[in-house]
């Protein structure tokens, strides 16, 4: 079986976004929940998932994870939609 690769953006508690990938969105979630995952989630507190996307595997995921990571805030959760 193939593993899912999958890009998402959440929400912290200061307002901020944060993009990431993993292949287990419920338990990459529940980590970041705990206050730990990432440096940048710990530090501003998870508020919750805004958005992810299934990718073909993990390069295509890493490549979403860059693009969504250069553009500007305001764009950065309609590149979901596309």
């Amino acid at each position: 079986m193939k593993t899912k690769w999958y890009v998402y953006i959440l929400e912290c508690q200061d307002g901020s976004f944060y993009t990431g990938v993993t292949n287990d969105l419920d338990k990459r979630m529940k980590v970041h929940t705990e206050g730990k995952g990432s440096k940048y989630v710990c530090q501003k507190g998870f508020k919750k998932l805004l958005r992810a996307k299934l990718c073909k595997d993990k390069s295509d995921a890493c490549k979403c994870e860059y693009e969504i990571k250069q553009l500007p805030r305001k764009e950065k959760l309609g590149w979901f939609s596309q």
